[in-house]
């Protein structure tokens, strides 16, 4: 279903994607942001589901432009060598990839785009400054609160769990309260990468009821 592909960015670099396509004629297009650990086996299957829901799925490598082939797991060492990669990313260039993968997959209709972990802070930096979207949903992004003030451009909402030690709850209401207009779901059972069913804070029934959200929102938005 899928094929791993290039992308040129406006500047010229060029960095790799996941891209995964619907059987039939697509409904639009989903942008999946990866967590620290790169474009690994979970961000892959999760372009894989959303192409079976009939989206054109698209999964940029991010870390690329400070390290190719950024593939970890959820082991300690992981986790520490995947959030080394995040002080060197440059909040611009991350934006202007994304700009690039959005272009790579606008001939399949309106996009969307749906991050997580620190890609659930790209999606929200996105949703305000990126051209083309259509929708976002970001999952436990922990620099939104960081962006709070900016002003999403497309249908956004945000999800959260309670159980997240590194998002404290006063973060999640700090958003809440700046956003409005931004519905910002918490979920009482959910850890830090409650969707993630290769991590052990997996939590199915928060994961169904966020992805049902963001289907739903999808559906609306995109097709």
């Amino acid at each position: 279903m899928g094929q791993d592909l290039t992308i040129t960015a406006s500047d010229g670099f060029t960095f790799d994607a996941y891209k995964a396509t619907p059987s039939g004629k697509p409904r639009g297009a989903v942008v999946v942001v990866q967590e620290i650990f790169g474009v690994n086996a979970h961000i892959r299957e999760t372009a894989d589901l959303f192409a079976a829901l009939g989206y054109t799925a698209i999964a940029p490598a991010l870390f690329d432009r400070a390290q190719k082939k950024v593939n970890l797991g959820y082991t300690p060492e992981d986790i520490a060598k995947g959030r080394e990669f995040v002080p060197k990313s440059d909040w611009a260039k991350v934006i202007l990839d994304v700009d690039a993968t959005i272009k790579n997959v606008a001939s399949a209709g309106k996009v969307g785009i749906v991050g997580y972990c620190w890609g659930g802070t790209v999606a929200w930096l996105a949703a305000c400054r990126a051209q083309g979207l259509s929708a976002s949903s970001s999952y436990y992004g922990g620099g939104v609160a960081n962006f709070a003030s900016e002003t999403a451009k497309c249908a956004t909402i945000l999800h959260f769990g309670d159980k997240d030690k590194g998002i404290p709850i006063e973060a999640v209401e700090k958003v809440r309260a700046a956003q409005p207009k931004c519905p910002v779901y918490r979920y009482p059972l959910g850890d830090h990468g409650f969707n993630c069913d290769h991590r052990s804070t997996f939590h199915g029934p928060s994961a169904l009821l966020a992805l049902g959200r963001t289907v739903q929102l999808f559906g609306q938005q995109l097709g």
